[in-house]
């Protein structure tokens, strides 16, 4: 096992950014930038032992700083949505930079996904792993409190991407945090054959805008169901009011079992390639994404047009618009509390 380090290029400001190279010893790879903690590469092994890159992307920094749909990054303050960028938090109302029509998102302009992290390279354990701090500034974007941020990711001998979070803060905030990686276990093409099961009996309806209701409705009877493994295609197209707000899969999901504890949120298999992306996690939902808004202006690694529906995600997450909804998990942080999240993504094959 080994890590590497190479430049990878400049900012408009001009700050330096790094690329490194984690490799485990079965030959799998991730390769991971300090901007935005961007996964740019992950190389994992097929049926046959062939390694291939399963993650959607750009081979330059270039493209990740002018046409970068959120391709494998870090979220931050708040991953997902916040209801027209507002919520008010012991009394005192915040109102948040507005850049998903009526809400915010993902953070907002400038979110986690777009700034320079300070890294460090380290060999632990169970294997090579990077090392990022972010000092979020009180009012960047809107949101209160100095937050500093480390995010760790480790490359395990078990063929896993583990992904460590944790922050803290001088003044109560809300914090939420994820990654952003599009997934395509065929390394090409579109997702709709992949076969998709989540550990999860329920889901948070939505609005028009995204937002969601408030509601937890059981997935029984629609086409959100996937407790039992389905093509990702197989009713993505379903007559469903859900299924049009979304434009296609765009929903947190309720994972089952007790938040705080690392647990199953999703299982995916490619029956081409044989791959299998298991994910564990200890937060309370996850965000199925069928790549809806990708439409083919993006061309990223390897020359590859990215068309709509060519890459899935599941971030983990607390639920959407969390500090307006007071029946879901909080997501309030607090001075002398640590924030802590860990996401493992597993790679497999199936004969």
């Amino acid at each position: 096992m080994n890590i590497t380090k190479h430049p990878y290029g400049k900012t408009a400001d001009g700050s330096a950014v790094d690329l490194y190279t984690l490799t485990n010893d079965h030959g799998m790879t991730a390769k991971i930038t300090n901007y935005g903690g961007i996964i740019t590469s992950l190389l994992a092994p097929d049926r046959t032992g062939v390694l291939g890159d399963v993650v959607l992307g750009h081979e330059t920094l270039e493209g990740y700083l002018t046409r970068n749909p959120f391709f494998g990054c870090l979220v931050g303050r708040f991953g997902n949505r916040i209801a027209r960028g507002r919520f008010t938090l012991d009394g005192v109302e915040y109102s948040l930079t507005l850049n998903d029509g009526p809400n915010a998102l993902h953070g907002g302009l400038k979110g986690f996904d777009k700034v320079v992290w300070q890294a460090t390279g380290v060999l632990g354990a169970y294997g090579p792993g990077l090392v990022l701090r972010y000092h979020s500034t009180d009012g960047e974007e809107g949101y209160p409190g100095n937050l500093h941020v480390v995010v760790i990711y480790t490359l395990t001998g078990a063929n896993e991407l583990r992904i460590d979070y944790s922050a803290t803060t001088d003044k109560p905030t809300v914090v939420n945090l994820t990654n952003h990686t599009y997934f395509n276990l065929a390394g090409q093409g579109d997702v709709l054959g992949h076969e998709m099961q989540l550990f999860a009996d329920r889901f948070t309806p939505v609005d028009s805008t995204l937002i969601p209701t408030g509601e937890l409705r059981s997935v029984d009877g629609s086409p959100l169901d996937f407790r039992t493994p389905s093509s990702i295609g197989a009713r993505i197209e379903a007559d469903d009011v859900q299924i049009k707000l979304g434009g296609g899969y765009d929903h947190n999901y309720v994972v089952n079992g007790l938040a705080g504890t690392l647990r199953p949120a999703a299982k995916v298999y490619e029956p081409v390639s044989g791959r299998v992306l298991t994910v564990s996690t200890i937060e309370p939902g996850v965000q199925l994404y069928s790549g809806n808004f990708l439409d083919g202006t993006i061309t990223g690694k390897s020359g590859a047009v990215y068309a709509k529906r060519s890459g899935f995600c599941l971030e983990t997450q607390h639920f959407p618009d969390s500090p307006n909804q007071p029946n879901f998990p909080s997501t309030v942080l607090r001075p002398g509390e640590t924030y802590r999240s860990t996401t493992v993504f597993k790679f497999s094959a199936l004969d």
